[in-house]
């Protein structure tokens, strides 16, 4: 094998790897078609958009992560930790608390009313644009081919199946997303020599920065700014995320519910250090003939591809099952949203108009799931055209979630917050929130924030004899100034504009309770009256109820010992 620190021009697919890659989508159609025969005599509306609400909390636990472990979590998590660190691997520390706030506040209140709708933001054509590049530029896989297959097969199952397909064919997707992972680690593992060569390289590379305690909001990552930031966006995505509640509501029982939560914790941690050591391993392969100066690539996104081709060209198949594994995360976050989507418009726009059978509702689903799809490949052709605004777009879409959970937040712990306070709060949130993003989109935050980490390029074979390093930034940095010509205002570019991007979503959040709570209470809000179940009560929170069970036996405890005093 050639060295890998001199990385090798980019590979390209195997037959195997197509056969490999084509038979995850055909397994993923295929649970759709069954699904769709084996609910036959489940024609309403409620079987095919909440599976009936008999499903149970395992595999919801595995759909919940896949509708969110999207390809930029394969193919994008990697490279942020090859280019700044393992501090990432910190968010796990933020989903606990997540699962926590979720489990109690949110969920209860969806699954006692039963409700399908909450809110869902179009964002899937750039879920399936940004892997196909990527992909397409490393392996050669055709982009527009890969980009209307996965739309075909997501719209496919999604309206032969409903949730319980789109549910199942994510624990599928999970399972195969991991496999890719692990045959990664695998592989870098042994030609590296261990995981300590790889543990050791990282650490001589300043990757290994877990504990830095820096309290700065401008600082990119810190434990603060993972933990607090990481919360707060994980919750706005796992709290009240239509696709979520959707999943939360389609189980048997509010137990089955909070239970889903839970051992979805478990594999969220799976595939984030899976994700996160596949990064580590990127630098130790390349810590000294980085790619991307290289010329090798032509983005750092395209960086994990690279690496698959280079250590496993050897083994026909394994570059086709990563191929598979980013875009499960795909077909599961594309399926999802359409599903969501289909849901939405049945509860919001034609249930509460129109007097339709529930046969006639389970119809309309499925023509809007075609629909949906449809405009998810189209949005995927309008993300082509965005060039280099589409980081820009994923970012500004990002910071919409803020002010969502600060209005259901609004809605859930607050009985003094009225509909005018509720929009006051979500409208200057919003504002707010768009505000810093889009200008720390105009002016990139200045190096001692993000410190982005070196890169070499010492052992590459360039046409120069010139070895130099490489600081990750320094370049998109100088480039995005030289093209400004607008004076950069020291207070808001380096400091409003700096602010960490972790922190969008709390600002946002905040903004919305503050703001919605003043408006409420100036218009009266005090004076509402509510109907009962729609706020969070205690009989709600596990805590309430391990207390009552523990003061139930306690009490029961108590009356056999006097019975048994009584009978001597």
């Amino acid at each position: 094998m050639e060295n890998l620190e001199s990385p090798a021009k980019a590979g390209s697919f195997s037959p195997w790897d197509y056969v490999v890659f084509i038979l995850m989508l055909v397994v993923s159609a295929a649970i759709g078609v069954y699904y769709a025969f084996a609910q036959r005599g489940q024609r309403s509306s409620r079987d095919f958009l909440v599976g009936g609400r008999n499903m149970t909390a395992v595999p919801v636990a595995l759909s919940l992560t896949a509708s969110f472990m999207s390809a930029i979590t394969v193919l994008g998590t990697p490279v942020e930790v090859y280019c700044y660190g393992a501090s990432f691997v910190l968010t796990c520390l933020s989903f606990v608390l997540m699962v926590g706030i979720s489990s109690e506040l949110f969920l209860p209140i969806f699954y006692r009313l039963g409700i399908t709708s909450t809110y869902e933001l179009l964002y899937t054509g750039l879920v399936i644009y940004a892997p196909a590049l990527a992909l397409n530029q490393v392996t050669g896989i055709d982009l527009w081919g890969a980009v209307i297959s996965t739309g075909v097969v997501c719209t496919f199952y999604c309206t032969l199946g409903g949730l319980k397909a789109v549910v199942w064919t994510d624990v599928f997707q999970v399972l195969i997303m991991l496999a890719g992972f692990l045959a990664v680690i695998i592989q870098a593992v042994v030609v590296q020599g261990g995981f300590s060569v790889i543990i050791n390289d990282s650490a001589q590379g300043g990757r290994i920065n877990l504990w830095d305690f820096d309290p700065s909001p401008l600082r990119r990552h810190t434990f603060w700014t993972i933990l607090i930031g990481g919360t707060f966006i994980w919750t706005s995505a796992y709290g009240t995320n239509q696709a979520q509640v959707q999943r939360y509501v389609s189980c048997r029982s509010l137990f089955h519910a909070k239970m889903s939560l839970y051992v979805n914790l478990l594999s969220l941690w799976a595939i984030n250090l899976c994700s996160v050591f596949c990064g580590l391993c990127l630098y130790s392969v390349y810590k000294n003939c980085d790619p991307w100066m290289a010329q090798k690539v032509s983005s750092q996104d395209q960086l994990m591809p690279y690496l698959v081709l280079d250590i496993l060209r050897d083994y026909p198949g394994l570059p086709g099952l990563f191929v598979a594994a980013a875009y499960s995360g795909t077909l599961s976050t594309v399926s999802s949203s359409v599903n969501a989507l289909a849901a939405v418009t049945v509860a919001d726009l034609i249930r509460p108009y129109l007097s339709l059978s529930e046969q006639q509702l389970s119809w309309a689903s499925k023509g809007l799931s075609i629909f949906y799809g449809a405009v998810c490949i189209g949005m995927a052709g309008l993300a082509s055209l965005l060039g280099g605004l589409l980081q820009a777009a994923i970012s500004i879409v990002g910071t919409i979630g803020g002010p969502l959970l600060g209005l259901f937040t609004l809605g859930i712990l607050f009985p003094s917050a009225n509909s005018k306070g509720g929009l006051a709060g979500l409208v200057i949130g919003l504002v707010m929130s768009l505000w810093v993003c889009i200008g720390s989109q105009i002016y990139h935050p200045l190096p001692e924030s993000t410190r982005p980490l070196a890169l070499e390029t010492r052992d590459c074979n360039f046409s120069v004899a010139e070895n130099w390093t490489y600081s990750t930034q320094t370049e998109n940095i100088t480039s995005a100034q030289q093209d400004q010509p607008l004076e950069r205002w020291p207070f808001l570019a380096d400091k409003w504009y700096s602010l960490s991007y972790l922190y969008f979503c709390p600002m946002g959040t905040l903004v919305t309770v503050v703001v919605g709570l003043t408006v409420s209470l100036l218009s009266g809000g005090r004076q509402l009256k509510l109907e009962p179940g729609l706020t969070v009560i205690k009989e709600d929170l596990t805590c309430y109820k391990l207390y009552k069970m523990l003061k139930k036996k306690a009490y029961a405890d108590k009356l056999d010992l006097v019975g048994k005093k009584e009978k001597k």
